[in-house]
């Protein structure tokens, strides 16, 4: 497993080492010890799905604390443009985001910290998507960033996503007001 840091401090991508035979392949989706020698210590307690079709905009999602949570996320089926926001307000990266491309192919996984809004968007049809948590979700601390703020300039590279009514009334950056 080779991990590697992002320009934005604590955002991590996983590339896995996969073995492929005649048989079909095989590899190591997690690695507690691994991730502990990045310094990332986390205590996964949930794990989600979801099941997108192409042109699904998921997010830009978080949890405030007490529900934090940190999320180790990758994809099954398909693929995805992921995003994550820096929402810590005494980061220097306060406000900036990392995308990367994830599929089915290349198995990269993505490290989140607390302190981010995340977001998707599906770029096949069929899209299978899966995270870990390091807390359980609350609703009345769920939170979220407008996905097309002109202030975070995201070139997610599609015209018209589909998103839910809760996405599109997200907040704009410089009405949000973080509580990390």
């Amino acid at each position: 497993m080779e991990i590697k840091q992002t320009s934005i401090s604590g955002l991590l991508i996983i590339q896995p080492k996969i073995f492929i035979d005649n048989r079909g392949y095989f590899f190591e989706s997690y690695n507690k010890s691994a991730l502990e020698q990045e310094n990332v210590i986390a205590n996964f307690i949930q794990d989600n799905q979801s099941l997108s079709h192409k042109g699904v905009l998921r997010g830009l999602h978080f949890q405030a604390p007490p529900y934090a949570q940190g999320k180790l996320v990758r994809v099954i089926k398909g693929a995805v443009y992921d995003v994550a926001v820096d929402i810590r307000k005494k980061s220097s990266t306060y406000g900036k985001w990392f995308g990367i491309e994830l599929t089915e192919e290349n198995n990269t996984q993505f490290y989140i910290p607390e302190g981010f809004a995340h977001g998707f968007l599906t770029l096949k049809d069929n899209t299978i998507f899966s995270y870990k948590c390091t807390n359980i979700y609350n609703k009345s601390s769920e939170g979220c960033l407008l996905w097309n703020d002109s202030d975070l300039n995201i070139n997610w590279n599609f015209d018209a996503p589909i998103i839910s009514e809760k996405d599109a009334l997200g907040l704009p950056l410089k009405e949000f007001i973080s509580p990390f």
